[in-house]
């Protein structure tokens, strides 16, 4: 059985710390470490990894996120194998900094409205 891990690129894979600056922008460095775990999740015969963004919708957007995986060490055959769908896909596993993890009790509206990112504590 393959599990297709579905993983958000800006503030998880691209560190995103300018914040938004246009669909084909991918300008900050990647997250420490990011490159070679997408590298072991690549090489794990059980796992698809599928790189998913707002970006997805749009053609530049994928090239961006293309482009900076390549230009931050990834290879062309690795790149091809990872997944870029266009709208969100089913997945056991979803990885995104701008989630709660729901584990059976919904958040409070204070929890919700101060809510944070890793990197924007």
């Amino acid at each position: 059985m393959i599990l297709k891990i579905c993983i958000d690129f800006d503030g998880v894979i691209h560190s995103y710390y300018s914040g938004w600056r246009g669909y084909g922008i991918a300008a900050d460095p990647p997250v420490d470490g990011a490159i070679e775990w997408i590298r072991e999740m690549i090489e794990d015969p059980q796992l698809e990894p599928l790189i998913y963004s707002s970006r997805s919708q749009y053609e530049d957007g994928v090239r961006a996120m293309k482009t900076f995986l390549f230009k931050n060490g990834l290879n062309c055959e690795e790149i091809a194998k990872l997944g870029f769908p266009k709208e969100k896909p089913e997945a056991f596993l979803t990885i995104d900094d701008r989630a709660i993890c729901f584990k059976g009790k919904f958040p409070t509206l204070d929890e919700i409205k101060t809510f944070k990112s890793w990197n924007k504590k």
